[in-house]
Formats: structure tokens, sequence, C-alpha cells
């Protein structure tokens, strides 16, 4: 069967290469390309538009048709008396697509729709084509890419399938061209901006995080049929906002035959190259991957269904700690997905789907140096439904909507539970620390060694040298967290073409809506996380020593009844208005549009007071409006003209603002927070309580009047270049430059005056006063933080790149190569704001401007953390002539930036974002790293194929470290604190029918 398919290809091949010269009787030139541009659609779609040229007698009554395996019907439209025709809204997949003139003539192409992007087809007929002597069919056609003014990259199932990438979502941003390669869990790469700005859509639904900007962990890449990517450049079009890039997949579809398949795969750890840090239990685990799926037609030609399992399960047994064996690891998932397409006339599609997933986890988050007991257990449940649909009102009209929800809930606990319950004036039991919550136990480098050794020889663990160290934690898991996410989403719009003299006018008009809500409920196991201080800080007093310090959730703190406090809800609702008109006027195509948005943030705890001078009055577990970001705010032009020089060869410039939708404030800055902060609660020599207090600006928040949304502002020129039918060239210039970033911060913090290494507060700002003034009448009547929500002075990022990328597509290959420089600097660094920055942090209300040292004037211009000059990429495939795909990857990029850290020389005790040097001074070393599989197919019948399939990842092992300790007192200080992922082997079998 493949054999066939392939000898098929070939003598398609050399027949669209016969048909390039010249005949008396008919000349053919074939242009088959994708325009970068998103087609103007709420479904999850593609398009196919182009022109013939011929006599003007050739076109009358002129019909394009396009058929598919996973279009349930056929699209029909008539060419146009100028030659051009346009076929929208259709799946992404392989078409047929066959002209048929007045007279019966049939000319056929085939051509390949990729997800968010239009196809070319053009051609030339000589002047007695339309007769039916000239009846010939073309099935193959050489795929080049005509530019445009979006930075877009499009992946076919092909590609995905035959590259080695793996088995989640997140793997596939590997692919994304010019973006650093990367192996954290939840940040996500750099992409000119900051991390947690980047949109992830499945199915056209957004599968970030609400509130934190990061992908959800949840999806896989089994069921995805393809891939599209927006760096930048954007149109008024998909209401993109990201600051970063866009990513955006289309699931798997049922054809009118039946198909299915059953997949095992396996990583053992013996699969797994050692470790280069002895301490690490990551590749001590043991991975499996079930994979089924069933598709075909429910009514043939009209309602077609697909369906999938999923689960992964990770394994692993007798792992031993510093303090002794612990329980094993297990993380078991089931996924499933089911999608029905319907169409019920020609013009109509939907599109109906739904996945849910259930993840379960034992024995979790025991690292080297804790003690078994402070395991933890989760469980996550992620739900995505999507309902889509299209109808073609004429030619040249057309509407499509989109309707979504995404729920994702999780919830962790201690395996072990403790009996201490903490209340305010409590003292804590010195002898029975390990019973009292997570203890961190310390090392002899405390101010107060004395003390320190004390606690070290009665909690900490036996060394290799018989002696007991400290660094380690016993006691239990610290907390008790219930967090869930929630967004609805529709979207729909309108899109016309319409001619006006010698220019065509495409226009679109669009319409979003989305409505996120975080659910939190978080509760101490104890006193929570207790760690010994050894009289390093004073209290609120300024002379009593602080010699213990337990970080308690209020929630969990019983009050004189014994009642706790209860959850936050938070939420967050966003509108957005598109419109676009694009205009083909010769050589040149112009973009004109815009894109306007409007924000809400809505906490719990207050309710409007007009009498009040702050405008509110306390209202405990009432929802009101926090903030709201008004549309004259949120203007986002997209300009942009592209001038077709020769033929499939481009010149293009573009301008495009982004005012990225994430932010955490609604919980940040709610009111419910005065009851439901994290607390510091600090305790003497003997464990006697000495006060509580909340946690730096975890608490209500008002914000600074008249501030404007941060802002990325993008300026984009470059080229596009047809080398051969086969290979593309596009290269650009692009400058981003970020503004108008908000961040909690003290009010006074302009009046802090001179300090520290680097000068203190800027002369231009130490008249500037408070950011609120009268924010003292504020909490007198409703309470809140002395902390604000503030636009920060001077603020900005710069981004600049110069990327050039090559695709090459042959009858049996694939490759895509790209390099990138770039240079990303400025003072505000969202992505790095902790001693650990690969998590799910507050987006607007961070460590950043927390204090002395930690304020934008205080070493942080400079080299930000996604700062990577140069990143190289290469991926494709080869398919063999015994029925094999060899497929590879290869990365090479620059290495991390880093400084160093050091609170003492500002007078803090903590050194976390505190500068000693300016940002980004060090850099870590480069890293590279190739990834091969390969593929064998055998035919076990007709209907019948088995693959087996090796994996071989980072074939050589680099182990390159990132993360590099920056904190100076440290002796760990400079040395990676993470490494690239070992070599590792995986091994698949499938049964496909």
């Amino acid at each position: 069967m493949k054999k066939l398919k392939f000898e098929r290809k070939l003598l398609s091949r050399a027949t669209q290469k016969a048909l390039s010269v010249p005949i008396k009787t008919l000349s053919a030139v074939l242009v088959t390309g994708m325009l970068m541009s998103t087609p103007a659609s709420a479904a999850q779609t593609g398009a196919i538009k182009g022109k013939v040229s011929a006599e003007a007698s050739a076109m009358t009554g002129m019909t394009v048709t396009a058929t598919s395996n996973i279009m349930p019907r056929p699209r029909t439209a008539v060419v146009k008396a100028d030659g051009s025709y346009n076929l929208p809204l259709l799946l992404p997949g392989d078409y047929e697509l066959t002209f048929k003139s007045a007279s019966g003539a049939v000319k056929t192409f085939s051509v390949q729709v990729l997800l968010d992007q239009t196809a070319n087809v053009s051609f030339v007929l000589g002047s007695d084509s339309v007769s039916d002597s000239n009846l010939l069919v073309i099935t193959g056609s050489a795929v080049v890419r005509e530019g445009d003014s979006g930075i877009s990259t499009s992946f076919g199932e092909d590609v995905i399938k035959a590259v080695p990438i793996g088995q989640n979502y997140r793997d596939m941003l590997k692919l994304v061209p010019g973006v650093a390669y990367s192996e954290l869990g939840t940040l996500g790469p750099n992409a000119g901006g900051s991390g947690r700005d980047n949109k992830y859509g499945f199915d056209g639904v957004d599968v970030s995080l609400p509130m934190f900007g990061n992908l959800s962990a949840e999806p896989s890449t089994h069921d995805i049929a393809q891939v599209s990517i927006d760096k930048g450049a954007a149109k008024a079009i998909g209401f993109n906002r990201s600051g970063g890039f866009a990513i955006n997949t289309i699931s798997k579809s049922g054809t009118n035959e039946f198909h299915g398949n059953v997949e095992y795969k396996l990583q053992n750890k013996n699969f797994v190259a050692d470790r280069d840090n002895a301490d690490s239990t990551e590749y001590t685990l043991d991975k499996t991957w079930l994979t089924t799926s069933l598709s075909g037609p429910i009514i043939e030609d009209k309602l077609f269904f697909y369906g999938s399992y999923h689960r992964p399960e990770v394994d692993r047994v007798n792992k031993e700690t510093a303090y002794g064996p612990a329980k094993d690891y297990e993380s078991v998932r089931n996924e499933y997905f089911g999608k029905l397409t319907y169409a019920p006339i020609d013009d109509a599609l939907l599109n109906i789907s739904y996945r849910t997933s259930d993840r379960t986890g034992r024995g979790q988050s025991v690292g080297g140096l804790d003690a078994d007991s402070t395991s933890v257990s989760s469980d996550a449940r992620q739900d995505i439904f999507t309902l889509d649909g299209s109808y073609i009102i004429s030619d040249y009209t057309s509407v499509s909507f989109q309707y979504s929800q995404f729920d994702y809930e999780t919830d962790s606990s201690p395996d072990t539970l403790l009996s201490a319950v903490p209340s305010v004036g409590a003292a804590l039991d010195l002898g029975n620390l390990d019973q009292l919550g997570a203890f961190n136990v310390p090392s002899s480098g405390n101010f107060d060694p004395v003390g320190a050794q004390v606690l070290i020889d009665q909690y900490g663990y036996i060394g290799d040298d018989g002696l007991r160290h400290g660094g380690g934690q016993i006691g239990a898991g610290s907390t008790i967290n219930n967090q869930n996410f929630y967004r609805d989403g529709f979207e729909m719009a309108l899109d016309h073409e319409v001619d006006f003299g010698e220019s065509t006018h495409r226009l679109h008009f669009g319409f979003s809506w989305k409505e996120g809500e975080e659910v939190l409920s978080r509760l101490s196991n104890g006193w929570g996380s207790i760690s010994y201080f050894g009289g390093e800080e004073l209290a609120s007093d300024g002379v009593t020593p602080i010699y213990y310090r337990a970080i308690t959730q209020q929630m969990s703190l019983q009050d004189g009844s014994g009642a706790t406090v209860p959850g936050i809800t938070s939420g967050t609702e966003s509108y957005n208005f598109e419109i676009n008109d694009t205009i083909e006027h010769g050589d040149f195509i112009y973009n004109v549009g815009i894109l306007v948005s409007h924000d809400v943030l809505y906490g719990q705890g207050l309710k409007e007071n007009s009498d009040n001078v702050s405008g509110y009055e306390l209202a405990p577990g009432n929802k009101y409006k926090m903030y709201s970001v008004n549309w004259k705010d949120m203007i986002q032009p997209r300009l942009g003209v592209t001038w077709v020089y020769d033929e499939q060869d481009t010149l293009f410039a573009n301008f495009a603002s982004y005012n990225p939708e994430a932010s955490s404030l609604a919980r940040a800055a709610s009111w419910a927070r005065n009851t439901r902060s994290a607390l510091n609660v600090d305790f003497d020599q003997n464990g006697n309580y000495i006060e509580s207090e909340p946690r730096d600006g975890s608490s209500g928040k008002f914000f600074q009047e008249g501030i404007k949304p941060r802002r990325i502002d993008e300026l984009t020129l470059g080229f596009t270049k047809a080398v051969t039918d086969e290979l593309y060239i596009r290269t650009h210039i692009r400058r981003r430059e970020g503004s108008h970033f908000w961040e909690d911060t003290w009010n006074g913090s302009r009046n802090y005056g001179e300090y520290g290494p680097f000068g203190g507060v800027p002369e231009h700002l130490q008249d500037a006063g408070d950011y609120i003034p009268e924010l003292q009448s504020y909490r007198d009547e409703v309470g809140g933080s002395s902390y604000v929500i503030a636009e920060l002075d001077d603020g900005y990022t710069s981004y600049n790149e110069l990327a050039i990328e090559a695709e090459w597509k042959g009858d049996r290959t694939y490759l895509n190569a790209s390099y990138t420089w770039s240079h990303y600097y400025g003072n505000f660094d969202q992505d790095n704001v902790s001693g650990s920055n690969d998590a799910n942090l507050f987006i607007g209300s961070s460590n950043l401007a927390d204090g002395r040292g930690r304020q934008l004037w205080d070493g942080k211009e400079g080299k930000l953390f996604g700062d990577k000059p140069h990143v190289f990429k290469a991926f494709g495939y080869y398919t063999t002539d015994w029925q094999a795909n060899v497929g590879a990857y290869l990365v090479y990029q620059s290495g991390d930036v880093w400084e160093a850290w050091d609170g003492s020389v500002y007078g803090y005790s903590s050194s976390t974002i505190r500068n000693a040097e300016t940002a980004g001074r060090r850099r870590g070393p480069s890293h590279w790293q190739l990834d091969l599989n390969y593929t064998q197919d055998f035919e076990l019948s007709e209907d019948y194929t088995l693959e087996f399939r090796a994996d071989l990842f980072n074939i050589f092992d680099n182990q390159t470290g990132y993360n590099l300790d920056p904190y100076v007192d440290n002796e760990t200080f400079g040395k990676p604190r993470a490494q690239y992922n070992p070599r590792r082997f995986q091994l698949s079998v499938n049964l496909v029918f």
C-alpha cells in the first residue's frame, strides 16, 4: 500500500516537472504556497485561494471544488471573471482541488491545507486549454511559501509524527523556530517577551492557566493533527494579544473510512544515562504510555467521529534519600477524548469535542535531602469542551463561531497529616519540631552556629562521614492545597470579500469574550513551613530577635470560636473587538487592522460605597469589581504591507501593538487576602510567640490612578524567497519594546532615598512622592496593605532579533532550519522574580519592587532572563525505500544569563533578586543536543500495519547545567541547580488499522 503511494508520488512529480516545459497547446505554471496569514475564522480551519490566468472566455462558468477525506462534504466555488477564487473554512488536511470549465474539461491538483494558513494555488492555461482534448489530471505539487506580514509557521501531521518530539504538548514547543529549547516544567520559553505571556491553544481553546499565563500540565500530543505558531507581526485576526508567541493546535478527525490504532511505548529507568548530579532522582523512573484511537463515519458523507484513550504511567520504587528509604512514587493519568464532525449541508460545518483527564500522584515532592514523611499526594482533573461551526453564506461571505470551556481542578495534600493546630499566641514545642510542620533543618553557616548545631544534632541526616548535617527537611508536607481554574470563552467572526475598482478587500470582523476564575483554598499542615533564623532578624519593635519563623496560611488559624476562614474566589473578564482589511492591489498587499480590548478584574471582600473616600466598604465574601482597563487604553493597531516583487518572492513590513492579558492581580490584590494571606509567625529563642503579620504584599491593595496597561510595540521588516519549488527562505529583523509594567510595591518606595551599591532612588524620582497620596485615608476605612499596584517608573524591555528560516520539502524529505540572533534587555524581568522561577508566580505582584534592593533602580537594568543571543535549530525526516522513516532534531543555543544576589549590601538577610551586580552580567554554558528516531513499518495485510519505533533523545548525553545559583552566601554559588535531561531511549510498537 505505502509502496504504491510512493510510486504514485514519483509519477505525479514527474508529470508536474514535465508541465513546466512549454507545450504548443498548453503551458501550466503551478504555484502552491502558504500565505503567512491567519484565516479570518473563529473555527479551527485553513483556506485555499488563488488565481487562474487564461483568456476571458475560459473563465466563464469555471468552478473549483475542494475534496478531502477529513471533510464530510466537498466545497465548491465559482471562479470570478478575473480568474480569482476563494475556498475558506476548510478543515486542515490534504485536499484534491478540481477545476472544471463550462466545456467539462477538468484539471486537478493536490494541496495541503495547514492550520491557520491559506494555501495559494494559481496557474496559467494555454489559449485552447478549455478544449476536451486538454483534459488532464495532476496529482502532486511542489510546496513553497509566499511571504506576508505575519511571522507564522505551521506543521502538518507528517512533521509532528516523524520528528522526535515527545508525548506532551510542552514537548512540541521545541519546534518553534528561533525560540530557545527549554526543559522547564512550568514557565514557557521566551520569545521577545515574558514566558508567561505566550498563548497556548488546543482546538482553539485557551489552555493557559487563568491569571498565571503558563501552560497547564495535562495536554498531550497523541491527538494533534497540526500545529500553528505565530511569533509576531500579527494582523487583527484571531485576537492575538500575546507578548511572546501564540501556538494553536487542531485535533485529529474522523473520515469516511474506519481507522484505529493501539500503541504501547516505554522508557525503562535502564534506558536512561546516569545523571551527572548524583542527587537527582528524576531518571530513576519507569515510564510507559498506552494510547488507542478509533475513527470513522456515523453517517457517510455527513457525520464523522474520532475517539482516543491515553494512559501515561510513571513509577519509582526503592528510592533512598539522605534520611533513609522513601515510599514508592507513582503518577497515573487517564485521558479520554471524543470528537464529532458534522456537515448537514455543503456550506456548513460543525465540530464538537470533549477531553477529560484525571491524574493521580502518590509519594511526590521528596527531595534527596528530605525525609520520607514530607511526601505529598496530588490529584488533577482537566476537562476541555469546544463547539465550533462555520457557514459559507456565499463565495465571498462567511460566518464562524466557537464556544469553549476549560476546567482544571487540582488538589494536593501531605501524606502525613499532623495533629498540631496553629493559633494566635501559641508557642512552638522545640523538642518536637518534626511534629509541628515541615521543618527546614539549618546549615551550620547561620548567624547562631551554636543554636543551629543543636538543631542539626537533633534533626539532621547522617552523612557519609558519619556526622549529622543540616540543609534537609523533616516533619511533613507543609500545605494542603485546593486550587481550581475555570475559563469560558466565545468567539464569532464575519468575513467578506469585495472588489473596489482594481483592488480586492478581504474584510474581517470579530468579537470574543472570555471569563476566567480561580478558586483557592490553602491550609497549613500544622504550622506550615518552619525555619530557624537564629536571631538574624528583629521583630517589628526593632528590638526582639527572631529565632524561629513559621510561614502559616491564615486560613488555618482558628479564632476564639475555633472557626477558620473560607477559600477565595478571583475572576477576570475580557472583551475584544477586531476589524481587519487585507487589500490586494497589483503587486502589493496592504493590511490595515485594529484590535481593541477591555479587561475587568474581580476580587472578593469589598462592595462599592460612593460615600467613602476609598469608594468601598468591607463586605466579606462579596464579589466586587476591582479594576477595569478601558477600551481606549487598549487600542492595538496592526499595519502591514507586502510587495510581491517576483511572483513568489516578497518584501514585507509590519507594525503591531499587543496588550498581554495575563494578570494575577484579581487574587493578588483582592481584599479577601486580608483574611486569607500567608503569615510570617515569629517566635523567640524558647519558641514563645512574638507576633504574626502578613508576608510582604500579601493582602488587599489599591491601584495607582491613571496607570496604563502593559504594552508591547513591535516593528518587523523581512523578505521571502522561493529558491526552488522545494526550498523556501524567509528572513526578518524585528524590534519589540515593552512598557507600562505593573507591580505591587510599597506606596512610599520613591521615598527610600540613597542606599545600596547602585545609589538608591534616582534623582528625578526623589520628589515624586507616594504612588497613592491618600492611601492612609483609604486604609482607615477598609484596611488593606501599605503596598499598592503601581506602574513602575521607567520600566521597560527591549528585544532585537535577526532571524532566517529555511524550509525544504521533497517527495520523501522534509527539513526546517532556522538561526536567530537576538538581544533581550531592560530593567523589568517578569521571569526572574524568585529563587525558583519555574513555577506559577504572580504576574503583577511578585518579589520585584518589594523593598530596597528589589526596585528597578537596584541594578535591574541589563540582560534579561530569556536573553540567548544565538539559537540554531534544524529538524526533519527522511522516508526510505524500505517503508521506514528517520527523524532528527538538532539545537544549539547560548547559555542562561544570571547575576550575583546579596541581601546584606541592602541590610537584608534575604538575598532573593537583590542584585549585587547589574542584571545578566554573567552567562552559563551553551547547550546543544541531537535527537533521533527510527520507525519501521511492517504490512501485516492490506488493512493492518505494525509500526516499530525507537526514539533517542540527547544522544551525546550533553547534560549542560543551567539555573545557576545566584546566592553569594551559598556554598553552591555559581553552580547549576538543574541540568538538561540525559540521554534517554524510548521504544514503541503501534498496530494501525
